[in-house]
This record gives structure tokens, sequence and C-alpha cells, in this order.
């Protein structure tokens, strides 16, 4: 095989020859090419009759030469290439040039474009919830039917982290929303003698909404936020892939028993803050209006029913449910690195708390519907 050659047998002409593929053009011909001498501003013909063989590395090499002289003010024609080698070395120039061009900028994305893609993307991950809901049912409906499945130990763990250490911020902030409502209210009960009153304001408020709902968001920043962290940062570091190659579950390790425990430890707390709202509200109603306490519980026996105390409560085992599930979902879905871990966890707060919100107004528009 005859090594890749370029002579000038004739002012203005070039000759090719040779094979000029990786193994043929050696080393030195890239130098031995930027030697030959030619003329600016004149017509050269670059005949490749005597090319034996060309591969993408000869037409590079080729295309640079060529380019080279046109830079330099030399007009080339090539001639003589035959069909295959030609079309080989239009493709070589047509991606260098592409390679070499700007990259276009995108065009802009108009309102209406990002409207839709929001709202593609709000539809795949709703379908990606339920989805992932559906397979947390599923595997509780096989740890029923077996109970030997559930896990015991994890299940207590979580109660321990998401219930009793919870206790101390959740009684502070449910002691002082009741002070704050029982003093918003002072004001206005005062003007028109009805200070008694306020043991139903405090009474009823706390019972049936404040007290489940600030409950459930604290903890859905609180212990929400750590599920899809976990999660998150396993899926991150492999280990749920490790955890399903030697068959272990995810969700009967990691989902159920973080659900199971938060059904039953936010009935709790939500009980706690009742009792902590009440208080601060009776000592504020003490303090503003000289309400005395016997008189505030004998009001407030009379104006709070057995249906207001449990509606509340029967609020919190679907709040537990909803901060659980979106939180281990979001951490289900982290992929990358640690900065997925924190955007993660910061969607999984953002969703529990509205949808939190969003069940609250549905109870209490059912509630009314029910006349309850």
């Amino acid at each position: 095989m005859t090594p890749a050659a370029a002579t000038q047998p004739a002012v203005g002409e070039l000759a090719l020859s040779g094979s000029w593929t990786a193994r043929g053009m050696g080393k030195t011909i890239e130098a031995r090419l930027g030697t030959l001498p030619f003329s600016a501003r004149t017509n050269t013909v670059a005949d490749g009759t005597r090319i034996d063989a060309l591969d993408t590395a000869g037409a590079w090499v080729l295309h640079k030469l060529l380019t080279r002289l046109q830079d330099e003010g030399t007009i080339v024609t090539l001639r003589g290439l035959q069909p295959g080698m030609a079309k080989l070395l239009d493709t070589v120039t047509k991606g260098i040039t592409e390679q070499a061009a700007p990259p276009s900028p995108p065009p802009p994305t108009t309102a209406l474009e990002h409207v839709g893609r929001r709202a593609a993307a709000a539809y795949s991950q709703g379908a990606a919830m339920l989805t992932f809901v559906g397979e947390s049912a599923l595997a509780l409906a096989g740890s029923i039917a077996r109970p030997a499945r559930f896990r015991w130990r994890p299940i207590l763990y979580n109660i321990r982290t998401a219930g009793f250490d919870a206790l101390p911020i959740v009684g502070l902030l449910s002691f002082l929303l009741g002070v704050v409502v029982a003093y918003q209210g002072a004001a206005q009960l005062r003007q028109y003698g009805a200070s008694i009153f306020v043991a139903d304001l405090v009474g009823l408020s706390m019972l049936r909404e404040f007290a489940p709902l600030i409950t459930a968001i604290v903890i859905a920043g609180r212990s929400g936020s750590a599920y899809a962290a976990q999660i998150g940062t396993m899926v991150v570091t492999e280990e749920i892939d490790a955890m399903r190659t030697i068959g272990i579950a995810p969700l009967e390790l990691l989902v159920l028993p973080k659900v199971i425990a938060l059904m039953i430890a936010l009935p709790l707390l939500t009980v706690f803050a009742d009792v902590f709202g009440v208080l601060g509200g009776m000592l504020m109603a003490h303090a503003q209006l000289g309400v005395g306490y016997g008189e505030f519980l004998d009001r407030f026996v009379k104006a709070v029913s057995l249906s207001d105390y449990f509606i509340g409560i029967a609020k919190a085992p679907v709040f537990a449910a909803i901060i659980a599930m979106v939180g281990c979902f979001q951490g289900f879905r982290t992929h990358g690195g640690a900065d997925s871990v924190g955007r993660q966890t910061t969607r999984s707060v953002v969703q529990s708390i509205f949808l939190v919100i969003v069940a609250d107004a549905l109870f209490s528009v059912a509630f009314s519907a029910l006349d309850l």
C-alpha cells in the first residue's frame, strides 16, 4: 500500500496519490503538506485520481489542506475523486462545519408553552404519585395477609422519632396559637359584654381546625422532610438498589413503617395539641377578660361537643398518610447527587403542606354538607 502523498507536477496543479488512511498517511503527512508552496490568488486543481484509499482520518487531513489553501487565497478545485471517497469527504466536511458553527439559540418560550410544560410535568408527577400509592397499598395488603412481615421495630422507632420527640414543639406552638386566638377575640367580645364566649371561640377553633392543622404542618416540616432526605440519600448512595438485589422490598422496610407509625402518632399529637391550645386560650381569657378558670371550663364543656372533638381527631390519620406518602415518594424520585436530595426534600415539605390544607378544606366542605 503506497503512502499518501501530495506533489506539484506543474504550476497550479496538485497531484494526490497513495493511501489516505490512518495507517497509510504516517505521522509526518501534515508537516509535509504544510511545506507545499502555493501562490496566493491562483487557481489550483487538486487531482485525486490516484488516491487508492480514503478513510475519515484521511478525509479530515484532506479537508484541512483544502481549507488552508482557501484561507491563503488559493482557489482550489478538487477533481478525479472516486464517488465513494467524494461522498465521505462531503460527510466529514459537513460534520466539521456543523461542529465549528456556534449553536443556534433556542427559540423563546411563550407563556402558553410554559404553562403547558408545567401542566404536563404536574400531570406526570400526579400519575407517578398515584402509582406509588397503589404499590404501597398492595404492599400493605400483603403485610396484613402475612402479619409476620410487619417490621415492628422500625414502626416503634418511627413512633418515637415522629411522635414522642415532637411533643415539645407541638405543645409550644399549640399553646401560643391558643393564646393568639383568645387575645384576638378578647377585644371584640369585650365590646359586647360577651367575654364568656371566648371559651366557644377557643374550643371550637382549636379542636376542629387549628390543632390538627398546626400539628400536621409541624410534622410535615419535621418528619416529612426527614423521610424524603433519608430515602433520597439511600437512592443516591445506591442502597435502595442493594436492598432490591438481596431481596428486601424497600416499600416494606422504608415506607410502610413510616406510614403506620405516623398514622398512630399524629392523632395522639393532635390530642396533645388540643390540651395545650385550650390551656393557652384559658390563660389568656383569664388575663385579658377576667374569665375564671372554672367559668371557662364550664362554658367549654357546654360549647364543645364530642363530635367537634372527634372531627379534629378524625382528620389526623388522613393528614399523616399524606405527609408520609409524599415524603417517601419524593425521596424515591431523587436522582443525581446531593443537590437533588435537597431539592426533593423541599418539594416534599411544600407538597405535603399544600395537600394537607387542601384535604382540610375538603373536610370542611364535607362536614358542612353533613351538618356536622
